[in-house]
């Protein structure tokens, strides 16, 4: 088998990290970006504005040829830049290396975080009895894609330039949704020591496409059974605004069953519980006969290749 290969040369990278506050902040949020300067913006606009708490706000920067590079250090944000794109997985364990805080939350430069989505999502983190747990806040889309664990459609916006800040504030937290289970992407929480002991996001995903599942089977090797999906913890999603430009994408899927032996699907699905309601901690699935007969096709396409 061939393995992909993603970056041709050695990239030059590039760390800045201001001095720590007097006021310790409670997460270190990563956000790799690559010429979207326009909701980068808007995103650290919406961390600044409505955060209960203090966070630290780390950049990455692939490219940057929009400006964003100007713009980050004039706002004395911390940051890492690296004059290729060198996708989401290298760029958030890169990015990881500036994080000062016991919590790193993976956010997506196309997001508005609403008010106190860092409130719920801390409320969940001290309900915890040890480090092992995922979370992630709930996604209001302004399309419907079949995701179960989202709020949609609601349509406030495709990008700055139409979007309607003040409805989402007026309208977001009267969206129901419960506590879901099957959490694997961002924003999410997970401790610095977990992020860590799994190695981060792996490089043989990249860019990035089908690494939030893979780092999520990680955890669920180290025994993570807490996969919940937050849902007063609230953020708007303009949607793909990054992976959409991209001409390159690898077989994620392939290579995510490769790795594990099960696909996605099945993961999300049999182990995750993707979408239902969250009741409790998860449990190993129980091998039931549909449940062996989907593994067995695995591993025939698997063999197969």
């Amino acid at each position: 088998m061939t393995l992909p290969c993603f970056l041709s040369n050695p990239p030059t990278i590039t760390r800045y990290s201001k001095p720590l506050p007097v006021e310790q902040p409670l997460f270190s949020i990563v956000i790799p970006s690559w010429n979207n300067v326009e909701f980068l913006k808007m995103c650290v606009a919406s961390l600044r504005k409505n955060s209960r708490f203090k966070h630290q706000i780390i950049i990455h920067l692939n490219e940057s040829n929009d400006g964003s590079k100007a713009w980050v250090e004039q706002n004395n944000l911390d940051y890492s830049y690296s004059e290729a794109n060198i996708g989401i997985c290298y760029a958030m364990n890169i990015a990881r290396t500036l994080a000062k805080t016991d919590y790193l939350v993976y956010f997506n430069d196309d997001m508005y975080a609403c008010p106190d989505w860092d409130y719920w999502l801390y409320e969940e983190i001290k309900k915890q009895s040890s480090s092992f747990f995922f979370l992630s806040a709930t996604m209001i889309e302004p399309r419907e894609t079949g995701n179960p664990c989202v709020i949609a459609p609601f349509d406030f916006g495709n990008d700055p330039r139409d979007f309607d800040e003040a409805r989402l504030l007026q309208d977001f937290e009267h969206l129901e949704k419960a506590d879901w289970q099957g959490s694997t992407w961002p924003p999410s929480v997970v401790t610095t020591l977990l992020w860590d002991m799994v190695g981060g996001y792996s490089a043989e995903f990249s860019p990035g496409m089908y690494s939030d599942p893979d780092f999520a089977m990680k955890l669920w090797h180290v025994g993570v059974r807490n996969f919940k999906g937050v849902g007063k913890s609230r953020v708007y999603h303009f949607m793909s605004k990054s992976t959409g430009k991209l001409t390159f994408k690898a077989n994620g899927s392939r290579m995510f069953l490769n790795k594990w032996g099960v696909s996605t699907k099945v993961f999300a699905r049999h182990y995750l519980l993707r979408g239902e309601q969250w009741l409790d901690e998860l449990n190993p699935p129980v091998p039931s006969l549909r449940l062996k007969f989907v593994l067995l096709l695995n591993q025939i396409k698997r063999r197969l290749g």
